[in-house]
């Protein structure tokens, strides 16, 4: 179709980029036209996004309701082009200097613009137009202005999309670097997609309530796998909510991630360093005293109801009820304590039972892991998460062009100089951590100085823990800032200081709560450290002990390397690591 509207405009001579990926993310743009400027003679580039959609309804902002049954709303197309755009001109240097010889626009095919056509209501611009196919004669015209129309320009459009298909993308972003700069308004994440839904739904919800204080409460529910951007839309938020001076408060249940916040983020910014806050904090707040509460890692909220005034209210309950916008940010297989009941069946069930309006958006890729689409699967299937069997990484891969790096070694020794390698080789930060399998204990004091003791001991390899919560060791960071701080690298981290970080390489030991007998995984509780978790009954600790080692494998943006200290379960790995 696409092909049929070049050839008939004369433009058969065009390079056309099928699904080219977007760099770091899963996101692939349906076609990108490479040429010539008929007027510059530079190399062009239009960004295409094709929809099959007949129909279409706008919401009045940049989303969209279709008739393809979806449960929650689209990103109007040319909006998501537009971002395609962005995200293409913050990640490849090469292109960024020429934002004019980049241009997006979505094509709805099937759609004819009649009376009831609602989507112009829309500011296009150079990134972002929508051409339908009653207005064929104008995209074309359109891409004549873009794209040259003398078949002489042929082997310069070949050259053209060589150009952008060797070009190299900058290093990926680091969460904690942009937060703080979307909160000091030097820069922000480019939201794709699903992520811009989730963004602009919350915002469209808080503008309903201040409008109509009498509707029923919206809540929503934003349900994402490891690195599919829950964090980035979380402070994207938070900074324009600021900048709209709205109440708006972010919370977790992890101590490592809020107090990384607080230090990372805010530094000596006090305005910001009190948005960031713990999911126990609301118990006797207000009603609706924020207009929005944005819970992340919301799968760690807690189910220990609190008393007050003589009324039992949930966690949930509590933070329900102190925003006229609540907004859970969640992924379920990432519960790994007993009590934790973040799930969507409990926010849902609470909602309901308080007559509220639950909004549920799911977010599908992986942002993360080099914008692997594949690595998310593998880590299921690893684990037995789901109903597919494990399969080797080079084989789920063969064929596609994902450069995320997967590998396995005999001993902690090996895993060691392997992330030192990657680190020293292709730059960026590089952390160990481990299953909770081995005692943890108190810095002990060595001539008069705390030093931290080397519990991990694997053979003749030793390595500690990080640092306990609530102590303070010369020479290594805290608790809180272990995976962020670079003199976190000798110790050894465990899910409570690696739940919601990311760093460029990650090495996974796997203890002996969870091996490989005859092809199957068993978790043993009896060899777990982890006092509340190894209490859990047998299934329960099961799910708590596989969702763990998916947490810390899937940490690394540009690779994973794995071992275990159980010979049987390392020869598994490595079976399937290569």
């Amino acid at each position: 179709m696409l092909a049929d509207t070049l050839c008939a405009a004369g433009l058969g001579h065009v390079q056309v980029l099928i699904e080219y990926r977007l760099p770091y993310s899963p996101k692939r743009v349906d076609a990108i036209l490479c040429g010539v400027h008929p007027e510059t003679g530079k190399s062009s580039y239009v960004l295409v996004e094709l929809k099959q959609w007949k129909k279409a309804k706008s919401l009045g902002t940049d989303l969209v309701w279709t008739s393809h049954g979806k449960r929650q709303p689209d990103l109007h197309p040319a909006e998501q082009v537009r971002r395609y755009c962005r995200q293409l001109l913050d990640f490849v240097p090469a292109f960024a200097r020429i934002p004019g010889q980049i241009k997006g626009i979505a094509y709805m095919h099937d759609a004819v613009r009649g009376v009831d056509w609602t989507l112009d209501q829309f500011e296009y611009d150079d990134f972002g137009q929508l051409y339908t196919s009653d207005l064929q004669g104008d995209l074309v015209a359109d891409l004549w202005s873009l794209l040259d129309k003398d078949p002489a320009t042929a082997d310069a459009a070949v050259a053209a999309a060589h150009e952008l298909i060797s070009a190299r993308p900058a290093p990926a972003r680091n969460l904690l670097k942009t937060a703080s700069d979307a909160l000091a308004a030097r820069d922000e994440f480019v939201l794709l997609d699903e992520q811009q839904v989730a963004y602009k739904t919350v915002l469209d919800a808080v503008a309903e309530a201040d409008s109509d204080s009498t509707k029923r409460k919206k809540v929503v529910v934003v349900n994402g796998g490891p690195g599919s951007g829950k964090s980035a839309i979380a402070v994207t938020l938070l900074a324009a909510l600021a900048r709209q001076k709205r109440k708006a408060l972010h919370a977790t249940g992890s101590k490592a991630f809020t107090e990384t916040l607080r230090e990372k983020v805010t530094g000596d910014d006090d305005r910001y360093g009190k948005i960031f806050k713990y999911f126990n904090e609301f118990g006797s707040a207000p009603e609706d005293a924020l207009d929005v509460l944005i819970c992340d890692e919301a799968h760690r909220v807690r189910g220990m109801p609190a008393r007050l005034h003589g009324k039992v209210r949930s966690q949930i309950d509590q933070l329900i009820d102190v925003a006229k916008v609540p907004l859970f940010l969640l992924d379920e297989h990432q519960v790994v304590r007993p009590g934790e009941i973040g799930t969507k069946a409990d926010i849902l069930a609470i909602a309901d039972i308080k007559d509220c309006d639950v909004i549920e958006i799911d977010l599908d890729g992986q942002y993360r892991c080099g914008g692997s689409a594949s690595f998310d699967e593998w880590v299921v299937r690893l684990l037995g998460l789901g109903s597919e069997p494990p399969v080797s990484w080079s084989e789920l891969v063969d064929g596609s062009e994902d450069e995320y790096v997967v590998d396995s070694v005999g001993s902690p020794h090996e895993l060691e100089n392997w992330l030192l390698r990657q680190a020293k080789t292709f730059s960026g930060t590089a952390r160990m951590a481990a299953g909770f399998c081995w005692d943890w204990s108190d810095p002990v004091k060595v001539e008069g100085r705390l030093r931290l003791v080397d519990d991990v001991e694997i053979g003749g390899w030793r390595r500690p823990w990080n640092t306990k919560q609530g102590f303070e060791v010369p020479g290594f960071p805290s608790a809180s800032l272990w995976a962020s701080e670079p003199e976190g690298f000798g110790q050894v981290g465990c899910i409570y200081t690696a739940q919601g970080f990311e760093y460029d390489w990650a090495g996974t030991i796997f203890g002996d709560d969870l091996v490989i007998r005859d092809g199957k995984w068993f978790a043993r509780s009896g060899f777990s450290y982890d006092r509340k978790v190894k209490g859990a009954e047998a299934p329960e600790f099961d799910r708590l002990v596989r969702n763990t080692y998916k947490v810390l494998l899937t940490r690394g943006m540009q690779g994973v390397c794995v071992y275990s200290k159980d010979d049987e379960t390392n020869d598994f790995l490595r079976n399937y690591a290569r």
